[in-house]
């Protein structure tokens, strides 16, 4: 791990909760010598205080040491503002419906940036009975391939992941479908509205 809490963000979290040092020295078992040590960077506390101090800050571990909030705004839980990660080491791809810090394999991923497809990505959509059918014209070498296509909709999330020498096709229930997307190992992720093509 390449980062570890910092003084800053103890010192940041006590405040936001209206804690004295002495106050969460106390929820925690520690002196408040100890949590003042800590936010001056004269210390770190022992790896077994994480999960407690966390709780006492009310957040979780991987906000505590990464310094950064994670706030999910989309209490409604919109689709729309789903968000994907794929892992450069494994191609793990991972969604999430607001706001989220992920890891794999020790790499801090960040969502992947919806593009207007280029000429090299132009997919082809197609209704066939009940379903989009999705192909997109592209490669599909072990170096320049479609990982994952996707069918977004108000209410869930579709994916089809591909692999390397496969086909890049997928197929979706229509189900409300607003946002088809799809992601180039090389240059991103392209999304379009499936009832504009």
């Amino acid at each position: 791990m390449n980062q570890y809490v910092t003084g800053e963000a103890i010192r940041t979290l006590r405040e936001k909760n209206r804690y004295t040092q002495a106050e969460l020295a106390a929820k925690i078992n520690v002196s408040d010598k100890a949590v003042s040590k800590w936010e001056t960077g004269k210390g770190y506390p022992d790896i077994t205080l994480l999960e407690p101090l966390a709780a006492a800050l009310k957040v979780s571990v991987t906000e505590l040491i990464s310094g950064n909030s994670v706030s999910n705004t989309n209490v409604s839980a919109n689709m729309f503002r789903s968000k994907f990660y794929v892992c450069p080491v494994c191609g793990n791809v991972i969604h999430s419906m607001g706001e989220a810090v992920i890891h794999c394999h020790g790499v801090t991923l960040t969502p992947a940036e919806e593009e207007l497809p280029d000429e090299r990505h132009q997919a082809t959509v197609d209704i066939v009975e009940d379903e989009y059918f999705v192909t997109v014209s592209h490669e599909m070498s072990k170096q320049h391939y479609i990982s994952f296509i996707a069918a977004v909709s108000p209410d869930r999330v579709q994916i089809v992941k591909l692999y390397p020498e496969g086909n890049a096709e997928a197929r979706f229930k229509l189900n409300g479908v607003r946002k088809i997307c799809w992601y180039c190992n090389r240059d991103g992720l392209f999304c379009i509205d499936p009832r504009k093509k």
